[in-house]
């Protein structure tokens, strides 16, 4: 049965039929519906299960408030649970199904749990948790766990694209209807460059429905005007079906743009989230309606006024031949005189307040409609759907004083601003008793960093609700902002828009009164989780007095929708619980997202290949055309070798490692993280940082240093420059630069903020090569330039910039390998060049390029450590026998208090040792040094394991760093390594430096 109205449907194409499914029933809309729409067009008022009881619900609302009807679409890497059906624009072939449920949504057995309810009341999750360990495992977690979840999740890999955009804007406005349009033209008038969005596919917001004359034009008409000159402005850019899902600090906002949702056939990504640095925020959210709570609100067929109102004039479609109206406001009247003009009856308008209402009541009456004062409903009749309601004086108990037949009932209890951007990132709330709603305070608004303020509100979501006062509101935000942004150019006057003067609306949390509890039990809150106007009463009865403990005590605004209809008319109720003020009760915490945003909008592109941003050097496509095997180390791919012919990863790694040792070799290092630590206190800051003293470098020397955390543990070590007195630059580990630097930052903005201290990570402004070996200054030299790199001209540990060729180098005196070697910095435009001018100077000597297999192991010959390898996250300087690079001439570090405690100053802490096995093997990697003895598991006791292990060609064998408790005792004691497999190999234990022990070769 087609419940279309041949008037109404402003947004439909009805020239285009659409063709729909669900639960596989064939169905038709127009182009223009929404699902919801098209539903209710088909007289498909059923459209879900509560969560808790599966109780039969229906669509209560138009917008993204919408709790009940929540479908899931799609099939395939197309599907995805849990969207609004209010908000799913419909197209060919869409298919939805209802959720929830089992056998069937008509059907559902698990409606046994709403006969059940006495026995599942507020907080009935936890107190399961408070019986017997056996009751609980055998009896509540298994129902517990299989009841958990809404929707279904998905199996297949998702089939869509999304994409992240970067924008800067001077004002950004959140939300198209008229308070956001007038808010985006003043600020774009007076020279701002604008960003408009609105989360629907429409601009207008209410206006156009709720009708009413804008500047002598139809609101509609104003509206479609107002766009173009947007549209016209070249400063100004507008983005419908976007959302504003969250406001950050300073200034910064993600927005949730959905492409092809409305058009799944049409190429591109589906959605974009947008990522948004502002100077001013404007929110434009305007208001949502509140339900009312009275025996059987959730019965399908009950729904917002201003949603039945909705359905009529945008789309054309009847919720109920005959609407009961119930209200404590006037607004509610504009749907029933929307309803009567439609055709439809309106058999009576039940007023909570004694007094009645304005304008909009006279209307109401001339047409013939039935109002009621100070009367209220008792219950609503019906299971699946509303067959009548049950009518009483608000102010008694709901003593039934008549029984009217209908088939919908339009329910307002008055209008809450949409405050949730407002106050994701600070800003305060006031209770305005006059609207009995929470209103932005302007004085306590969110500010940036220097103090300023950087979101403001306007229109509707300011606190005003006549059309005059919300565009005037509205023109004042857009001046404001532009203003605060920079610009003072002429924003024209607020348009002018005359409203039918309104009573004021009068407060009703309950209907009626006095509903004892036999009424309160059917009085519904949150209605996909079953919170009900008595669950709330309980909570505060056992003592949950906090509204943040109430929500998660009864689930109160824990629903999909987030509280967005249920948590003002629930804290209401708790306050009269407890007998004191709402704004003493406060509200919840309002996080973003607005509403729920796609999981593949959070990541993006980076899937697949592109799971994590891929670095490459300046020199990668040569280390590509030279057949190099790659190896990930965090986000970038360098070189582990440079196999030649057949040659193996083995062969190659060792015939580096000769070349390299004997002539010279050349590693890419441009991979090493590059931090430039500037300002007065720099060297103050370091000496905090790093285990050893900075501070009293030289410039132009280089100092090797520890970083551990405040646990005292080892996170990254490096090689530290001073460039001035102002000025250093620190080497991190490849894996280590974002993090690193990520550290500093924390330290300084959270706790030293007061320093002078400024960070850059520089690691991709350079190119830096080692040129290693014996003949590494003969090949520099012939390279020309002005550079002096001489023992003398250049002694170890320090730097210096100049002429290398033709090229601007800075020049670091270090080595990693124990043989005579320069680490080269050059411009990363530059990179490329050097590299090909080194291997052309090198020719003569045999040079070439070494990965980082071959790094590792010259590393290991000298004992050099490796953060990741040698550290865990539980070890200490002092494990690694490295007290020599903890300063003993200053107070404190990052760690030092930590590693003074009893369990990391013991002795009995495994220490670094070196290993060379007895018959010269190579110890397999993840092998445990065994002890005599076997520990309570029944299993050998463990005395050490292997860090790093590897065959040495410079020393033709297996050796190994590792940890082993005493180990600087038992120099030259043989041990036994546990293998994976369970076998063993002995080795004997050594000092970890085992080749050039004295440095002879790297200070040449």
């Amino acid at each position: 049965m087609s419940t279309r109205l041949t008037s109404g449907g402003r947004l439909l194409n009805k020239s285009k039929q659409v063709s729909f499914s669900f639960n596989g029933k064939k169905l038709t809309g127009y182009e223009g519906d929404t699902l919801a729409s098209a539903l209710l067009a088909n007289d498909q008022m059923l459209m879900g299960r509560s969560f808790k009881y599966h109780r039969p619900r229906g669509v209560v609302a138009s917008g993204a408030e919408e709790p009940n009807a929540l479908v899931n679409l799609g099939a395939g890497g197309k599907f995805e649970p849990n969207q609004r059906a209010t908000t799913t624009e419909l197209y060919d072939g869409l298919s939805a199904t209802s959720q929830n449920h089992w056998p069937s949504l008509e059907f559902d057995v698990g409606v046994a749990n709403n006969y059940a309810a006495r026995f599942l009341p507020a907080g009935f999750y936890y107190k399961t948790f408070m019986a017997p360990r056996a009751a609980w495992k055998h009896v509540f977690e298994p129902i517990v766990r299989q009841s958990a979840g809404l929707g279904k999740a998905p199996k297949d890999r998702d089939a869509d694209r999304y994409e992240h955009y970067y924008a800067f804007f001077d004002v950004v406005v959140v939300g198209g209807g008229v308070a956001g349009l007038q808010a985006a033209k003043a600020a774009g008038q007076a020279g701002a460059k604008v960003l408009l969005m609105e989360q629907t596919a429409h601009w207008g917001g209410r206006a156009p429905v709720d009708g009413g004359e804008i500047d002598g034009k139809s609101a509609e008409d104003f509206v479609n005007a107002t766009v173009a000159e947007l549209n016209a402005m070249d400063n100004v850019t507008i983005r419908s079906r976007m959302m504003g899902a969250g406001v950050y600090d300073h200034g910064y906002m993600l927005g949730y743009e959905r492409l092809t949702d409305h058009a799944p056939a049409v190429a591109g990504p589906r959605h974009r989230l947008w990522r948004i640095r502002a100077k001013q925020i404007v929110t434009a959210t305007g208001a949502i309606e509140r339900p009312l709570s009275f025996a059987g609100n959730d019965i399908p067929g009950v729904m917002l006024a201003s949603a039945v109102r909705d359905y009529s004039v945008n789309f054309g479609v009847s919720s109920g031949d005959r609407t009961v109206v119930v209200t404590n406001n006037d607004d509610a009247y504009r749907t029933a005189i929307a309803l009567k003009n439609a055709g439809l009856e309106v058999p009576v308008i039940l007023d909570a307040r004694a007094t009645g209402g304005g304008a909009l009541a006279d209307e109401a009456k001339a047409l013939g409609i039935r109002v009621e004062n100070g009367k209220a409903i008792a219950k609503v009749k019906g299971g699946k759907r509303v067959t009548g309601v049950a009518i009483c004086a608000q102010a008694g108990e709901g003593a039934v004083l008549e029984e009217i037949m209908c088939d919908a009932v339009a329910m307002s209890g008055g209008w809450s601003p949409v405050v949730h951007l407002w106050s994701h990132c600070g800003g305060k709330l006031i209770w305005d008793e006059t609207q009995a709603h929470f209103r932005p305070d302007p004085d306590r608004a969110p500010t940036s960093h220097d103090g300023n303020g950087f979101v403001v509100t306007a229109g509707t979501a300011s606190g005003p609700l006549l059309t005059g006062d919300v565009l005037a509101d509205a023109q004042s935000a857009g001046i404001a902002v532009a203003k605060a942004a920079g610009f003072d150019g002429a924003a024209g006057a607020a348009p002018s828009a005359e409203a039918q003067a309104e009573a004021g609306m009068e407060p009703v949390w309950l209907m009626p009164q006095g509903a004892g509890p036999k009424l309160r039990m059917k009085a519904w809150l949150d209605y996909q989780n079953d919170v009900k106007v008595s669950d709330v009463k309980l909570a505060a009865q056992e003592g949950y007095e906090s509204v943040e403990h109430t929500k998660r005590y009864t689930t109160l605004g824990m629903a999909t929708d987030q509280g967005k209809l249920s948590n003002i008319n629930g804290l209401a109720v708790l306050s009269d619980a407890l007998n004191q003020p709402i704004p003493a009760t406060g509200t919840t915490t309002f996080r973003p997202p607005y509403t729920p945003i796609s999981m593949g909008s959070i990541a993006g592109e980076a899937r697949d290949e592109a799971f994590q941003p891929l670095r490459r050097t300046p020199i990668h496509d040569w280390h590509e055309a030279n057949g190099a095997f790659f190896e990930p180390v965090g986000q970038w791919r360098r070189p582990y070798c440079f196999p030649r012919g057949s040659e193996s990863h083995a062969d190659a790694v060792t015939r580096e490692i000769n070349q390299t040792r004997k002539s010279v070799g050349l590693l890419d290092a441009s991979t090493l993280g590059k931090i430039i630590v500037k300002g007065p206190d720099a060297g103050k800051f370091l000496d905090m940082m790093y285990t050893n003293m900075m501070s009293t470098l030289k410039p132009g020397k280089c100092r090797y240093g520890l970083m551990c955390n405040e646990n005292g543990f080892l996170i990254d070590d490096g090689v530290v420059a001073r460039i001035d007195e102002d000025t250093f630059l620190c080497h991190t580990t490849t894996g280590g630069a974002e993090r690193i630097h990520g550290w500093m930052e924390d330290w300084l903005q959270c706790e030293w903020w007061d320093w002078e201290v400024f960070t850059a990570n520089v690691t991709e402004q350079y190119a830096q090569i080692a040129v290693v070996g014996p003949n590494a200054r003969k090949v520099i030299e012939k390279l020309g330039g002005e550079m002096d790199v001489s023992k003398e001209g250049l002694a170890f540990m320090s730097w210096k910039d100049g002429k290398i060729g033709d090229f601007d180098a800075r020049a670091y005196r270090i080595s990693f390998s124990g043989e005579l070697s320069y680490e080269i910095a050059v411009p990363a435009s530059q990179g490329r060049a050097f590299w090909d001018a080194l291997l052309a100077a090198g020719e003569e000597f045999g040079i070439m390029p070494y990965g980082t297999e071959a790094l590792h192991v010259m590393r290991a010959e000298k004992g050099f450590i490796m953060i990741g390898d040698e550290t865990d996250g539980t070890i200490i300087p002092q494990d690694l026998n490295m007290q020599w690079a903890i300063s003993k001439k200053k107070e404190d570090f990052l760690g030092k208090r930590a590693q003074l405690r009893d369990h990391m100053a013991s002795p009995d802490r495994w220490k670094l040792a070196g290993f060379e096995t007895v018959d010269g093997s190579v110890i397999p990697d993840g092998s445990y040094i065994v002890a005599s003895g076997s520990n309570a598991n029944n299993q050998r006791n463990v005395q050490g394991r292997v860090t790093s292990t590897y065959y040495s060609p410079t020393l033709d064998r297996g050796i190994a760093m590792g940890l082993l408790h005493n180990a600087l005792d038992r120099m030259g004691e043989v041990v036994e390594f546990n293998k994976v497999d369970g076998s063993t190999v002995k080795a004997k234990v050594v000092d970890p430096v085992f080749y050039d022990k004295d440095g002879e070769k790297q200070n040449v």
